[in-house]
């Protein structure tokens, strides 16, 4: 089968289209051929080292497509079955190997294979924010960096839905279109104006909770903005890692500061099969949008990194596997 490969940490240039043995399930796992990869920024952190990997290594975090080989003690899969899982970097490839525990059978008729492809990490990564990280409730007031991104979005439809105000920022207008069709109440143009300044202009006390994907170039504006018991959600490092934080900082407004991953909110079968299952509940029910905003060939995989870390694309980049 072919497959994307790091033989060293770098840039986009170090990913590799390469053929390796098709893999073979084992004890509790599925085998899919691959339609659709999810493209995502912790692919770009294992990728530069951000996050370590035995090497060589192989990336991607979610998939969809069908099932052609089911492993031992399975039950729940067949052949033929339309699944979307979390993968263990591996893909980005034709095949590979998941864990049942970490799979969702879908009807495509439902839900495309291509959006749930789209939605899963994002939106796994969404609603653990929103419900776990900080809980939004109604009248919440939440501000959304980056909120014209993947991730971005999802967190504004989910927020809007528990009746919160929300506040994105975005870096142009083409980018605030997409934010308020997402249902954003208000926009920052972050490269045109303070980002901290404007939200005390729309709610002079600041706002509960602010969820950061971007990390070091916003985080300082991120706290500012926040109010009394304010909440600081960092979940990314788009633009690189947040620096050192001087626990005092957080004294004056009794500030929570919270870096959370995904995994650590799925951990137990129970957990993944709860958010999984509210997950693809509310693409049954169309109550999500999502945009996929580029498809790339597996062989173009460089290209979405490179534009993907451009900051210059709007919604979901996947890859489609033939």
């Amino acid at each position: 089968m072919q497959s994307i490969q790091i033989e060293q940490e770098g840039g986009p240039e170090v990913l590799k289209l390469v053929t390796l043995p098709r893999p073979s399930a084992g004890e509790g796992e599925i085998v899919v051929k691959n339609q659709f990869s999810g493209v995502n920024f912790i692919d770009t952190y294992f990728r530069e080292g951000v996050y370590k990997a035995p090497l060589p290594h192989q990336l991607g975090a979610e998939g969809a497509g069908k099932v052609v080989e089911v492993g031992k003690a399975v039950n729940g899969f067949a052949v033929g079955d339309s699944v979307v899982y979390l993968g263990n970097q591996n893909t980005y490839a034709q095949y590979a190997v998941a864990s049942a525990a970490k799979a969702f059978k879908i009807d495509p008729a439902a839900i495309p294979l291509e959006t749930a492809a789209a939605a899963l990490l994002q939106g796994l990564t969404a609603h653990t924010l929103v419900t776990r990280s900080y809980a939004v409730k109604s009248g919440d007031w939440v501000l959304v960096q980056a909120g014209a991104g993947g991730t971005g979005r999802l967190i504004i439809q989910m927020a809007k839905a528990f009746g919160a105000n929300v506040i994105a920022t975005v870096s142009n207008k083409e980018k605030a279109a997409v934010a308020r069709k997402a249902g954003a109440d208000h926009i920052i143009l972050y490269t045109e104006e303070s980002v901290s300044e404007s939200v005390k202009g729309i709610v002079p006390e600041g706002v509960h909770v602010v969820y950061d994907g971007v990390g070091k170039a916003t985080f300082e504006g991120s706290m500012q903005s926040l109010r009394r018991l304010g909440t600081m959600v960092s979940f990314g490092n788009a633009s690189g890692t947040v620096p050192p934080v001087k626990l005092l900082d957080l004294t004056p407004k009794n500030l929570t500061i919270l870096r959370p991953q995904l995994y650590g909110y799925i951990t137990t079968d129970e957990e993944r099969q709860r958010h999984i299952g509210a997950l693809v509940e509310l693409l049954s029910q169309k109550k999500l949008d999502i945009h996929i905003y580029k498809t790339y060939a597996l062989s173009d995989v460089a290209q979405a990194h490179i534009d993907l870390q451009s900051r210059k694309t709007a919604g979901k980049l996947l890859i489609k596997i033939e």
